[in-house]
């Protein structure tokens, strides 16, 4: 059986998606699949079940929906944002430190061989792997350097379906242009396109249906109708596009969307809550008609410790009466005094902090990167760290305030119900992994609906 990569026409057309669909569809037909993508830039990622590495968060959640135990072949290559035209980068899970874009770029026939290696481990074990690509396949300035999409597909001979977004307009373009800029021979093993994000009439695209067939020569394996999908969030931009109906929210909780925010999947549990109105906020002013506030994860504190003070958000911070969960990031602003005299983030070997906890937090060169149960305020949580800075515990509660440097503390029902109810006690709470699992079941059926699944099955057959 082939393997699958599925490239988008352009960015942000919904490849992650339609990749966790369709390995769940796979899943479903017996096929042993796995998901993958070479290279990922994002600050959201997660801690590995089998090896304790880092993995960007829509391979961990394509691996989970199918009930796949995560691993750090599913991302060999994960960037993470490290300031000034630096990033820090993380190869088969671990950390290696921070390299200048333009030297890693120049080191690119160097990492070809650890996605080649990631990849092989996983034939090996499956039938078939869904590739997810990364942005456009055919940025021709960087054709040589792209690891997700052309490497991927030559080097293994995978079956090829675009991803086309038909809400950023320019439709037509993308797919034609996209098509006849890949390599000829990749051309050939184009399967067809799905047109996503569909928005009215589906007869009023037959035409175009017709045009991409007749004209084009591709064919179109469906065209999805939009639906929101809360969960998986990949980067900060897809975040921004979720949906939440707030007609019954009895509590409005402010996130601070600093600069360098991470981890944001954290808040999955918190947009889908009927009760809860979720706002990522940037100003102070926004913050006012907030029952809570939550410091999420950042990948780069101590640049964003100064942004909340450069934006005015320190006074309200500080203050004891304004109820406040710190998480990882956040948690490490909450001290007194933030120390860092290897100069993992900083030059500066000593910064203030917010003081809301005593003591300090001090930045280690090795990174803390784990999962496992945590006792957290009185609840046992399942949960994972991905840290540098360490203290005295892994979490603090005062009466206002709740700090912790453990992720994933939203998805613990009686945790949730614990700390809103605290805001409001109305507040019932829900069964956040009974939702998860069918809204998954929901969204991918929706993409079986819509896609022809035995063509795609048909194609990748030996």
């Amino acid at each position: 059986m082939h393997s699958l990569s599925i490239f988008g026409t352009s960015s942000d057309a919904g490849k992650s998606t339609l990749s966790f669909a369709i390995t769940y569809l796979l899943h479903k037909e017996g096929i042993k699949v796995a998901p993958f993508k070479a290279q990922n830039v994002s600050n959201n990622s997660q801690v590995t079940d089998l090896d304790s590495g880092e993995i960007a968060i829509p391979q961990a959640f394509a691996a989970e929906a199918i009930g796949l135990r995560t691993r750090s072949a599913f991302n060999p290559i994960l960037l993470k944002s490290g300031g000034k035209s630096k990033a820090h980068i993380i190869i088969d899970g671990k950390s290696v430190g921070k390299s200048d874009v333009w030297e890693y770029y120049r080191n690119m026939e160097k990492l070809k061989p650890i996605v080649e290696r990631a990849f092989t481990s996983l034939q090996k074990e499956f039938t078939c792997i869904v590739a997810e690509g990364a942005g456009s396949p055919v940025e021709l300035n960087l054709m040589d350097k792209d690891l997700s999409n052309i490497y991927i597909a030559e080097k293994f001979h995978t079956k090829i379906i675009l991803v086309a977004d038909i809400e950023r307009g320019g439709v037509f373009a993308s797919i034609y242009g996209v098509y006849h800029l890949l390599p000829k021979k990749l051309r050939k093993n184009v399967i067809g396109v799905i047109v996503n994000k569909f928005r009215g009439d589906r007869t009023l695209f037959d035409k175009g249906i017709s045009i991409i067939e007749d004209e084009f020569k591709i064919p179109v394996l469906g065209v999805v109708p939009y639906k929101p999908f809360n969960l998986g969030f990949e980067d900060s931009q897809s975040l921004m596009n979720y949906r939440q109906n707030s007609v019954n929210a009895i509590i409005r909780v402010g996130v601070i969307k600093f600069p360098h925010i991470s981890n944001f999947t954290d808040f999955e549990p918190l947009v889908v809550d009927a009760q809860i109105e979720l706002n990522f906020i940037t100003t102070p002013s926004e913050a006012l008609g907030c029952d809570l506030l939550i410091l999420p994860g950042s990948k780069l504190v101590i640049e964003d410790l100064a942004w909340l003070r450069e934006s005015g958000f320190e006074k309200m911070l500080c203050s004891k009466k304004r109820k406040v969960i710190a998480i990882c990031g956040g948690y490490e602003m909450m001290f007194e005094r933030i120390l860092d005299s290897f100069s993992v983030e900083s030059s500066a070997k000593e910064v203030r902090g917010f003081g809301r906890f005593k003591g300090e937090v001090a930045f280690q060169k090795e990174k803390i990167v784990q999962r496992g149960s945590y006792n957290l305020f009185g609840i046992m949580v399942d949960g994972y760290e991905i840290h540098n800075a360490t203290t005295k515990k892994r979490a603090k509660e005062k009466k206002s305030i709740y700090g912790t440097f453990i992720h994933g503390l939203f998805d613990n029902d009686a945790l949730r119900y614990k700390i809103f109810h605290e805001i409001n006690t109305s507040y019932r709470g829900y069964n956040f992994k009974e939702f998860k699992e069918k809204a998954i079941a929901e969204f991918a059926e929706h993409i079986n609906t819509h896609v022809d699944m035995k063509k795609i099955l048909d194609k990748i057959e030996l």
